[in-house]
């Protein structure tokens, strides 16, 4: 008699086995050829185990030198510069091509390891900000582009390219940036920063763009490893964050001692300039989200195929169905809608919806992902929830995607500030394309948006929001399924009776 335990996730072409991302890709017009090879890449036994080793062993901070003299490094695994050098050749670093074919990439790419995404998401996403200094970005863009992998600790115009991070939280302001008080004083045509950062994103980064207290208020800079002159800049890397989550990658708290840094922007326009970059990487958060949940629901039914139980397989269970099945259409219902949003990117019409629906997305996606990573682990049973298989690992960074880049709240009020100014008939738009269930949700947008206590509203607006969008884009790619959709979600998975629809979409879940 055989173990009954399932044989290993991997050899897997994370594209081909994934319908609803080709299905997404192919109304943007994306050549599939070149993402099934990534797809077969990073489903492969080989990356998966990058990924392993490099959460396994998680970066360290190398404060001084052996002679006492200040380093100030962080030092990674091997595994970790393998799988930067594997994702920075496929371009997620660089959405200047094709936005829609690097979407699919990076929600496949954080599959398979989440962290090393985070700088590559940076770096693409630093070009929006450094829009506002031309020379500045004329002068990186040909090294943030570049696809050559170059993690050494070097002057950023000595190397064959350079990543980007970002530090903006200080320890009394979070959310509220604008009570940041760390000063940026001119220098001599450039700007000497003294101040610290809470949270420091990707500390290995050839440069940063930080908010600081500029003589006419809050401004962005781009504060790099290095001086011009080729010395290292003054950051002192205090320690690193000791994370749930996410645990490839570093985060630091860090103190700038009259660091060496150029404007971006004008003086005083700091939280304008470095939103350009946020909604950026707000579209990434959603994009990894949707990923994330997909994964984990690979995995569940990967499980179910092979666990045999009251002798049949697992899957056949009516019980497991009903909740694999439902599972299955909230994954289609995300990744349709992800991908809707990464083609208004693509769009210069489509300028209304990118802005009104970026937060509202972020929102109902990243906040989806705990919950429904959860009860895919729970479709493991106890081999969800040790750390031999990936399943544990998932859970712990689904969280951080919704926290990232402007929490829950954030979000929703982001997505009333929109509403209030114009939402350009977006909202009419995505009714009219869902018939009678979207005229009752526009209605209810509208009124909640209306009311006196709007601000109390604010999540509900948002959610119905970002369900409507749903329902639109599965109407687009797959109108078979918006019907089940439409019935609304319930407190737990599987209290969804999807009816017909359920064969059909557990036929799509895991394609051979």
């Amino acid at each position: 008699m055989g173990s009954n335990q399932p044989p290993p996730f991997e050899n897997v072409n994370l594209f081909t086995s994934d319908p609803p991302l080709r299905e997404a890709v192919s109304l943007a017009g994306v050549d599939a050829k070149d993402l099934a090879m990534f797809g077969a890449d990073y489903g492969s036994a080989e990356t998966m185990e990058l990924g392993r080793l490099a959460n396994e062993n998680p970066p360290r901070l190398r404060v001084f030198e052996p002679n006492g003299e200040r380093a100030d490094r962080v030092e990674f695994h091997p595994a970790w510069h393998a799988l930067m050098r594997k994702s920075m050749a496929a371009g997620l670093h660089d959405s200047t091509g094709d936005i829609v074919e690097r979407a699919a990439r990076l929600y496949m790419a954080t599959q398979i390891e989440a962290g090393h995404v985070c700088p590559l998401t940076m770096t693409n996403a630093a070009g929006a900000a450094l829009k506002a200094a031309p020379e500045i970005l004329d002068a990186w863009r040909p090294y943030t582009t570049a696809r050559d992998y170059d993690g050494a600790f070097s002057p950023w115009f000595t190397k064959k390219s350079a990543m980007l991070g970002m530090g903006m939280t200080e320890r009394q302001s979070g959310t509220d940036v604008r009570a940041t008080i760390t000063e940026a004083k001119p220098n001599n045509g450039h700007y000497e920063i003294t101040g610290h950062k809470w949270f420091l994103s990707a500390p290995m980064s050839d440069g940063f763009l930080v908010l600081a207290q500029a003589p006419a208020g809050l401004t962005c800079f781009l504060l790099p490893r290095f001086r011009p002159d080729g010395g290292v800049n003054a950051l002192r890397l205090q320690r690193l964050k000791d994370k749930l989550g996410n645990r490839s990658n570093a985060s630091a708290e860090v103190e700038f001692i009259g660091a060496y840094a150029e404007r971006v922007g004008a003086e005083g326009e700091g939280v304008r300039t470095i939103l350009n970059m946020v909604q950026l990487t707000r579209l990434d958060c959603a994009i990894a989200a949707a990923g994330q949940m997909r994964f984990g629901l690979a995995l569940a039914v990967h499980h179910a195929r092979h666990r045999l139980v009251f002798g049949r397989p697992l899957i056949e269970q009516p019980l497991m169905r009903a909740v694999l099945a439902d599972l299955a259409l909230s994954s289609e219902a995300n990744t349709a809608l992800v991908f809707r949003l990464a083609r208004a990117y693509a769009s210069p019409l489509d300028g209304a919806y990118a802005r009104l629906m970026t937060p509202a997305v972020k929102y109902l996606v990243t906040k989806m992902a705990p919950a429904f990573i959860y009860e895919t682990l729970e479709c493991l049973g106890g081999n969800g929830y040790v750390e031999d298989f990936p399943m544990a690992r998932l859970y712990r960074e689904a969280p951080l995607n919704a926290i990232w880049e402007g929490s829950g709240n954030v979000m929703a009020l982001d997505v009333l500030r929109v509403l209030r100014k114009d939402d350009a008939g977006v909202v009419d738009a995505l009714a009219g394309a869902c018939g009678a269930p979207g005229e009752a949700a526009a209605d209810e947008i509208r009124r909640l948006a209306s009311g006196e206590d709007v601000e109390a509203h604010a999540r509900i607006i948002a959610e119905r929001l970002a369900r409507l969008a749903a329902l639109a884009a599965l109407h687009e790619a797959n109108g078979a399924l918006a019907e089940a959709y439409a019935r609304g979600p319930h407190a737990t998975w599987g209290a969804r009776d999807l009816g017909a629809a359920q064969g059909l979409v557990l036929s799509r879940a895991l394609a051979d």
